[in-house]
């Protein structure tokens, strides 16, 4: 047990001088009677009450022990420990283009991958998950880390027009290249969701596939949007929003080649259902040994001694004003 005060347990020996002082009282306390002998009192033995007058002192003693420790603060030891768990690295490359508002999924493109995503990584106990997020550009979300409220907590939050609009898959595969490559996991994987081409960005789909094939990351595509035509937004003439129903494009070419190049798997998601059961295959992805830190906080631990303490005075209290009550 550590204290945040231990000087205030050097109060204990106050503890010393109380019992003298006892033990000096118990003694001035009756006076002296001189008789001729005692043997009209052989035999009769000391009263129960006569010893439990000293228990209310020792009850006292505990009461007051007990308050200094509390004053000394008592706290669970802080530890850190070191655990072997299945994991693997990860990255989630989401589109937020305006098009994954399209309406073929309930309630959209959008929300439909980020409710699948934060499932995801909900189950994926040991895994180091990171977050990119791109459209006309690309932009590390959130840095590779374990915590998976923290993961899900951000994919969450994350609000459409956080950048320009576009979809530049190239770039968007290229940001999570960077920042999943310096991972200590063998097995690193990236997860690209779009719903759409390439058609920005400065760096090529297919150069960033080879250099993840370089980097041995693997990358498994997904390509949202349902068959034929979907209700996209789009605004009228006076400023309001409006769902047209366009033709769904989306470059599986690429986005096929990008997996195959890889080593990785391309995905065709065309409802909610479909989504949940990709996501659900690729949760049974490669995974490798690694070593894990965790941390336990320190924390006031003096809950214990305060019972202690109450219940203690408060037996004194009883005892005193019912067994051991006294006459003045």
């Amino acid at each position: 047990m550590l204290f945040a005060h231990p000087q205030y347990l050097w109060l204990l020996l106050l503890l010393i001088p109380l019992i003298a002082w006892y033990v000096w009282k118990q003694r001035s306390l009756h006076a002296p009677l001189q008789i001729s002998t005692l043997s009209p009192f052989q035999g009769v033995g000391r009263p129960f009450r006569g010893m439990l007058t000293h228990l209310l002192f020792l009850l006292r003693l505990g009461a007051i022990g007990c308050v200094i420790v509390i004053l000394a603060r008592p706290q669970t030891r802080d530890s850190w420990n070191t655990s072997r768990v299945e994991g693997t690295d990860i990255v989630l490359a989401l589109d937020i283009s305006t098009s994954m508002l399209a309406r073929d999924f309930k309630p959209d493109r959008f929300e439909a991958a980020k409710t699948v995503a934060s499932k995801f990584v909900a189950g994926r106990d040991g895994d180091n998950i990171g977050v990119v997020i791109f459209a006309a550009e690309s932009f590390t979300a959130l840095p590779m880390t374990t915590d998976r409220a923290t993961v899900v907590n951000y994919i969450n939050d994350i609000k459409m027009g956080m950048l320009q609009d576009g979809t530049a898959i190239g770039d968007g595969l290229a940001t999570s290249i960077n920042r999943i490559k310096d991972g200590k996991a063998k097995s690193k994987s990236i997860i690209l969701l779009t719903d759409g081409s390439n058609n920005t960005g400065n760096v090529a789909p297919r150069t960033a596939a080879e250099i993840a094939k370089e980097l041995g990351i693997k990358v498994y595509t997904i390509g949202i949007g349902t068959n034929g035509t979907a209700p996209y937004p789009q605004e009228n003439m006076f400023g309001r929003i409006e769902y047209v129903n366009l033709p769904v494009v989306i470059d599986e070419v690429t986005l096929r080649s990008i997996a195959e190049t890889t080593g990785g798997k391309y995905f065709r998601a065309t409802d909610n259902n479909v989504l949940r059961d990709i996501f659900a295959e690729i949760d049974r992805l490669e995974k490798t040994s690694m070593d894990t830190r965790n941390f336990t906080a320190t924390e006031d631990d003096y809950f214990p001694w305060a019972v202690a303490a109450l219940s203690l005075f408060g037996l004194a209290l009883l005892l005193r004003y019912t067994i051991l009550r006294t006459i003045p």
